[in-house]
Order: structure tokens, then C-alpha cells, then sequence
């Protein structure tokens, strides 16, 4: 009677075990190859009610897109080499002067601590879109404008006009850290076309440089919901021998929201302040 006891006991607690070491269960639905489940389809490209493609939040569905490394081209020279590996260009192959390269390098060694994003001030084209803490885009139709928001960094806003017109004049453009943009729609695709962006900027997280002469042209579509592709075409002639282009993709952080974000608060990276410890010494800059 002991025996017959302990068995019954065993069994009691060895069923639960099984079923939570992965047997099948009533309605469970079989596993993949390889024994994982079948990864679901992406979401559909959210849409407004008359068609057009939503790049931001439908209603009652919070996100932000997140920048996912947003490098323009792989460096081996750059101060975190790994973040640049799955850029679209080597840097060997970017049209880029000698003197912007040598700058391009020098940044790097010095641990891009010149930055003036670090430093509060708000970035262009393709910066923008790796904000720290993520974008928003906001698309108001009655007013033609898109809005294109920062959550970190400056905690601004970038204006997109949409009612056709052109750029200023060049001597009425001036410049300006985000620079003037006006977009239009080509089929799937919001196509951002940028001038007059200041040399005070960085427009790109890689640390190459530009002139007051850079012309951006931006493509920004949403292939499905997850998903932001941007591809950008950048054409400076003060600092490259031919227009190139590149490009990234972001990913939709669901549920996030913006946030009061006061940059001079939250500088918590002295090493992007102050830069190479060794580089400085050499300069007889004491960190």
C-alpha cells in the first residue's frame, strides 16, 4: 500500500511537469520547423481614410520610431566601428574632399565630442531621424505641413511644408539649423527636399561634414507597419565630389510617447562632451 501511494503521488506531479516542459495542449498550435513558432506577418502600412499613407501614429495607437543605429556608411576609423557595419556605403566609396575625410577622422579620434547635438542644438536631415528617445511624425493636412518631432536632443520640431511652394530666394534663404523643407507626395513615397542648412550642424551621426551649400533630398515610406525605410541623397559641393546617397530604416517603438525631455538636464555622457582623453592631453587640454 506504501508503493501504490508513492506511485499515485508521482504521477500527480510528473503530469503538470510534462505539460509545462512543452506538451502539446488542448488548442496549442503546432510549432514551426526547428521547433519555434512561425514568426506572424508584419502589419499592414497604416493608411488615412482617403488612402494616403499614415507615417505616424493611428488613432488610439501610440509609437515613436526609433533610429536603430541610423549609420550613413560602415568606418572602420570610427570610434564604435560595430555601429557602422550594416551602413549601405563603406566610407571608402563615399565622394568625399580630403579635407572633409581628414575632419571626418580627426572627429572620430575625438570621440565626436565637438558634437552640437550633444550640446543641445537640434540636427538636420538624416541626424534628425536618430534622435535619442525617437521621432515623431505628425501630418496635418488642413495646414499642409508635416511635423517632424525630436523627443531628445533639442526637443524641437523640424516644419515640412506641403502646399507646393517653392524655397526662397537664395539671397532672402539664409540659413538655419534645421535649414527650409518643402515635401511632396510621389505615390507611396514623401519625398523632402532641404537647403539652407547652417555649417554650425552636424547633419549625419557619423561625424562627415558639410557646407552651407548641402542639398538634401529625402524618401521617406513606410513598407509596412513596423517599418520606416529612409533613403536620402546628399549634394554638397563643398564637401564631396558628386552627390551620393544612403540610407537607413527605423523601427516603430509601440505604445511610446513623447516625454518632457530638458537637454541641459540630461547630458550624461561626458566622454561625447569632452571627447579623447589622449587627444586632448596632446593638445596640452586638460579634460
Amino acid at each position: 500500500m506504501r508503493y501504490r501511494v508513492l506511485l499515485l503521488l508521482l504521477l500527480s506531479f510528473s503530469t503538470p511537469a510534462l505539460a509545462q516542459r512543452g506538451a502539446p495542449t488542448a488548442g496549442a498550435a503546432p510549432a514551426a520547423a526547428g521547433g519555434r513558432g512561425a514568426a506572424a506577418p508584419p502589419m499592414p502600412t497604416p493608411r488615412w481614410p482617403d488612402g494616403r499613407v499614415n507615417l505616424g501614429s493611428p488613432p488610439g495607437q501610440p509609437g515613436l520610431w526609433t533610429g536603430n543605429g541610423g549609420r550613413l556608411a560602415v568606418n572602420p576609423n570610427s570610434y564604435e566601428p560595430n555601429a557602422t557595419r550594416n551602413a549601405p556605403v563603406h566610407i571608402d566609396d563615399v565622394p568625399i574632399q580630403e579635407w572633409a575625410k581628414a575632419l571626418t577622422n580627426f572627429r572620430h579620434l575625438n570621440v565626436l565630442a565637438d558634437e552640437p547635438h550633444t550640446r543641445c542644438k537640434v540636427s538636420p536631415g538624416p541626424r534628425q531621424f536618430v534622435t535619442p528617445y525617437g521621432i515623431e511624425i505628425l501630418d496635418v493636412p488642413e495646414q499642409k505641413r508635416i511635423y517632424i518631432l525630436d523627443v531628445g536632443g533639442g526637443h524641437s520640431f523640424r516644419t515640412i511644408y506641403m502646399d507646393g511652394r517653392p524655397h526662397p530666394p537664395v539671397d532672402q534663404l539664409g540659413s538655419s539649423y534645421y535649414g527650409h523643407s518643402i515635401g511632396k507626395w510621389e505615390g507611396e513615397v514623401l519625398i523632402i527636399d532641404t537647403v539652407g542648412v547652417n555649417e554650425r550642424t552636424w547633419m549625419n551621426r557619423d561625424g562627415i561634414p558639410h557646407t552651407d551649400r548641402m542639398h538634401l533630398v529625402e524618401r521617406v515610406s513606410r513598407p509596412d507597419y513596423n517599418t520606416l525605410k529612409y533613403e536620402v541623397l546628399i549634394d554638397d559641393p563643398g564637401a564631396f565630389t558628386k552627390p551620393w546617397n544612403t540610407g537607413f530604416n527605423l523601427n516603430w517603438a509601440a505604445g511610446q510617447e513623447m516625454f518632457e525631455y530638458i537637454c541641459q538636464d540630461n547630458n550624461q555622457a561626458p566622454e561625447t562632451m569632452v571627447g579623447n582623453e589622449g587627444v586632448l592631453r596632446s593638445l596640452r587640454i586638460t579634460p
